[in-house]
């Protein structure tokens, strides 16, 4: 045993690493426990000495977040997928929420999280997670809650005959086969939660104007000062950063991962990364993490055991039973209407609502024509990124960067190009709405498609399908659950960004466009309560249809027709 576990090379390379990555975590953590005061005694400054300790707070926001995140989607989207009442409840609930833009979070939230921690940034540091939180969770949940609805019959099959209880049963097959897709998704989130970094960061509600260190808050002050070279330097370091963590943290989870794949027959590539060599070669951190193991023991140990196996054909709800629910559902979803028409009705009027309604119509345009742009341009080389192992390695790092490409970097552009040229702001804002959510269906796409099994495609090309008959038979079905997961995440991010998309500045020059969205930012920025209410109950209704009407019906044909049986 003692020669087994005797430190090679590989432990004193990786002990190395990791603590170094520990000392920057706390180094970062010092500056969230401290004194409020001491944000206005040293405020963000331009000095590119202090950008990679900007850079540190940032990141470690942000994956807190993806913490968050990661268990959030693991117990809401299970529940969700594997009980039909719940999923009554949690899925309309997730499409609510990921309408709801970031702004309307932070108006709500900044005040109730400074309020727990009084005096200490602690409490503001809570808040902008939270706020990264809400730009990562939603397509997270969504995409576990698709893996878990579109399991192999004959894996659910096997499952029952075994008589697997709940915990086992997600241990060993819900979980497993969800992963791969998990992990992709979770690096589109990471990357997602850059676009809002501004926001989370920059925080402006009312008269309350709170700005924490981190590359959000350097960014927003460099678009303030009309500073060039700043806003270069910040894009610099976060191409720095994403490119670390994607080497340290997401390329060892890809190869990881990989291992889950559902398929019969050997792959040909597999990723490869060499952080996750150097930590299978270790001898003496295994030991070290055995800790971490034992809470999948410790979930076995507390598991009643084997269940009773199935009837093949359940019992019938009760009728009964199942009206009162929806009364009760139904209840609680009219008693949430009356008291928000009540508060937003005490000071708006119906000239109001029904002004909100027009502007939520013309966003929605630009979100349907955007959607569909969208689709064309990264369907098929998400497929082939997907299909082709080396070059999915070589292109992460890329596709990470410009998904995590904040679109305020664009924005002076933007507005100098459409002021010189005389422009349509309503016409040529509209590609920044989809600069950070066309991401959700290039991740996706390349999910489906590395998900698509070795021995499928070993078939198809056997059999000679080609060409068009390749994509209509093999590639547009292995990916569509997938897509349908990025492309419901992409619209409701959309309507998210359309919040600082529509009226975007740069120095003192403003343009605004006609939508929800610039309705929801001046509101918030002039702390009118009732309009920022009210435009987010009409996004949110507006989201949630759209849902109903395209995306669930897409969701309910991949479950019904495009399972691997």
């Amino acid at each position: 045993m003692l020669r087994l576990t005797q430190p090679n090379r590989a432990d004193g390379i990786a002990f190395v690493i990791l603590a170094a990555l520990a000392l920057l975590v706390f180094r970062g953590a010092e500056g969230a426990v401290e004194p409020l005061a001491k944000l206005h005694l040293e405020p963000v400054t331009l000095d590119p000495a202090y950008l990679p300790y900007y850079a540190l707070r940032t990141v470690i926001r942000m994956f807190a977040a993806l913490a968050a995140s990661t268990v959030f989607t693991l117990v809401v989207a299970t529940l969700a997928a594997r009980s039909r009442r719940a999923g009554q409840i949690i899925v309309p609930a997730l499409d609510i929420l990921q309408s709801v833009p970031i702004l309307g979070f932070l108006t709500f939230t900044v005040t109730f999280f400074m309020g727990l921690f009084p005096g200490n940034i602690l409490g503001v540091e809570f808040a902008a997670v939270f706020a990264i939180f809400t730009s990562q969770a939603w397509n997270m949940a969504f995409s576990f809650y698709q893996s878990l609805r579109s399991i192999p019959t004959d894996l659910e099959e096997v499952s029952q005959g075994f008589g697997l209880s709940p915990i086992r049963r997600f241990l060993r097959l819900d979980l497993p086969f969800a992963t791969p897709p998990l992990v992709w998704n979770a690096m589109m989130s990471m990357s997602g939660g850059w676009f809002f970094v501004v926001a989370s960061e920059a925080i402006t509600v009312g008269n309350t104007t709170v700005t924490l260190p981190g590359i959000g808050s350097w960014l927003a002050l460099a678009i303030e000062r009309q500073d060039f070279r700043a806003i270069g330097e910040a894009v610099a370091m976060m191409a720095v950063v994403i490119l670390l963590y994607d080497q340290l943290f997401f390329r060892p989870i890809v190869a990881w991962a990989d291992r889950f794949r559902f398929e019969q027959t050997a792959g040909n590539e597999r990723p490869r990364s060499w952080a996750y060599d150097l930590l299978r070669r270790t001898r003496l951190l295994p030991l070290l993490f055995a800790p971490i193991t034992w809470i999948g023991g410790l979930l076995l140990a507390l598991d009643p055991g084997r269940t009773a196996m199935r009837p093949a054909r359940q019992a019938q709800p009760n009728p009964l039973v199942e009206r009162l629910w929806q009364s009760l559902v139904l209840l609680a979803v009219g008693a949430a209407f009356w008291w928000s028409a009540h508060y937003v009705l005490a000071t708006l009027g119906l000239a109001d609502i029904g002004e909100a309604f027009g502007l939520a119509c013309l966003t929605m345009v630009r979100v349907i024509i955007l959607i569909a742009l969208a689709s064309v341009v990264w369907v098929p080389i998400g497929v082939w990124i997907g299909l082709n192992p080396k070059w999915a390695e070589r292109l992460q790092p890329v596709a990470q960067f410009l998904a995590a490409f904040p679109a305020n970097v664009l924005f002076p552009f933007a507005v100098i190009v459409i002021v010189r040229w005389n422009l349509s702001p309503d016409i040529w804002l509209s590609p920044l709405m989809i600069l950070g959510t066309q991401w959700y269906i290039l991740f996706n796409v390349i999910a489906g498609a590395s998900a698509i099994p070795n021995d499928l495609r070993e078939a198809a090309g056997m059999f000679g399908v080609r060409g068009w008959q390749w994509w209509r038979q093999v590639a547009l079905p292995g990916i569509f659950p997938f897509y349908v997961t990025g492309a419901l995440t992409a619209s409701g991010g959309s309507w998210n960004a359309s919040i600082v998309a529509e009226a975007v500045s740069w120095g003192n020059q403003r343009l605004e466009a006609h939508g929800l969205g610039t309705y929801i930012a001046k509101a918030t920025t002039a702390g009118d309560y009732p309009r920022v209410a009210l435009g987010i109950a009409v996004m949110s209704l507006f989201v949630l249809g759209f849902n109903r009407l395209v995306w669930r019906p897409m969701y309910a044909f991949a479950e019904r027709r495009l399972r691997l049986s």
